[in-house]
């Protein structure tokens, strides 16, 4: 009987987890890292913060997917001006394109740092490859279990926080009561953490994946042998989809509480206050937390990195797609949707080349979270148009405690990037 629920609760789960682990890719790591080596705990009651307002964010996001039967930016394309659409579309592009380069030098460093002798080169090509060979030549069915057990990886920063000696009363009190000081550096931070976690690639992934799972489970309407009506059956895929909206947005956000106690643990208190990348944290653990906890570390960039550049390039691809009224979805084969797919491509081939223009990595972290905290709240003001839209949404439009939490999300990351921009730049 318990196998039979713990079975029945796991198959639930489904794009809000995969949207939630993509979140805790190289590039957020690498954020997370550097706030705990640089700041110890005292971040870690964003944690606390960022949960809610990303199960809101996920979860209008993936009402919109299962209501309108649509992607976000075939939504927008309807009821906003093509200005609109342009812009969010090709600064989603762009953006995602900077981090999956970001993503894939990091697999590449740390692939060097457990074999030192393999080339970076031929590293980054690799990986570039066999993701977009997956994402192409792999049904969407094979294709969407794959990308969930790759969330496993992600359980390496639990296990590494249990390998070194942490001080839980600690870390507890600088949860519970954080000393926050406000200056440039908690700007940056701020900006990089809600940037990193709230990110609007996930807003579209969210959202397709959830018309994709649609079409993979043909919308049936006869549940252990009795037959629903087509009101019960959305009924019922809103409340499937809240469980793996929850339960995604927090298993993301218990990574990340673990990765800031990890380095903040180890790093901080050495003066290891620098962070670049995800390989540089693996890195600098080695001596500090021992072989098995920097072999762990490593294990889960790699895994992160194959997780979320398909999210990525995924999201950039149903985006542009459906902004120029392609044909898209993974599900389709690689001839009756060669657009969608090119776009895959190029974002990739775009991220390959971020390797290779010299730019200095701590610079390139501060500008993909300052870019994606840029990025995220007018997008998140048109999907909060669109949940309260009843020519979308029906009766299922938002409730009052879902606007109110959606719109503080907005004020509070247009606060936080224009505050890094003031005081860093």
């Amino acid at each position: 009987m318990k196998t039979n629920i713990i079975g029945a609760y796991f198959k639930k789960l489904g794009p809000g987890l995969t949207a939630g682990a993509a979140g805790d890719d190289p590039s957020g790591i690498a954020t997370y890292s550097q706030a705990g080596a640089g700041h110890g705990f005292s971040f870690l009651w964003v944690v606390f913060i960022t949960y809610p307002f990303m199960v809101v964010v996920q979860e209008m996001c993936a009402r919109i997917g299962i209501i309108s039967e649509q992607g976000l930016a075939a939504n927008i394309r309807e009821r906003f001006s093509k200005k609109v659409l342009y812009s969010v579309t090709l600064l989603l592009f762009v953006t995602n394109a900077f981090n999956i380069g970001a993503n894939l030098g990091a697999m590449a460093e740390v692939t060097r740092l457990l074999f030192p002798a393999l080339p970076f080169l031929p590293l980054i090509l690799l990986f570039a490859f066999v993701s977009v060979y997956l994402q192409i030549k792999i049904s969407y069915a094979v294709y969407s279990k794959y990308l969930k057990w790759l969330v496993v990886s992600l359980l390496a920063y639990i296990v590494t926080a249990f390998l070194i000696e942490v001080n839980w009363a600690e870390v507890f009190r600088a949860t519970l009561f954080p000393a926050i000081t406000i200056n440039n550096q908690t700007f940056l931070i701020m900006a990089a953490l809600l940037g990193t976690t709230i990110s609007p690639y996930l807003f579209f992934w969210q959202t397709s994946q959830e018309v994709e799972e649609k079409i993979l489970n043909g919308n049936p309407l006869i549940i252990a042998g009795k037959r629903i009506s087509e009101k019960e059956e959305t009924k019922r895929e809103i409340t499937n989809m809240r469980i793996d909206v929850l339960s995604g947005m927090f298993f993301s956000n218990l990574i990340t509480f673990f990765i800031i106690v990890v380095c903040g643990t180890t790093l901080f208190p050495q003066g290891i206050t620098e962070i670049a990348t995800a390989g540089d944290a693996a890195n600098a653990l080695r001596p500090l937390a021992g072989e098995y906890a920097y072999l762990l570390f490593s294990f889960g960039i790699i895994g992160t990195g194959l997780l979320s550049i398909p999210v990525l390039a995924g999201s950039a691809a149903y985006a542009v797609s459906e902004s120029m009224t392609w044909k898209s979805g993974l599900y389709r084969k690689f001839h009756e949707a060669s657009g969608f797919y090119g776009v895959i491509i190029a974002s990739l081939f775009f991220g390959l080349i971020f390797n290779f223009i010299g730019l200095d990595p701590i610079k390139a972290l501060i500008y993909s979270a300052v870019g994606n905290c840029l990025v995220a709240p007018p997008v998140l003001i048109l999907i909060t148009m669109l949940s309260n839209n009843k020519s979308v949404m029906g009766e299922h439009v938002n409730n009052k405690p879902t606007n109110i939490l959606a719109w503080i999300l907005i004020i509070v990351m247009s606060l936080a990037s224009i505050g890094t921009i003031v005081t860093f730049f």
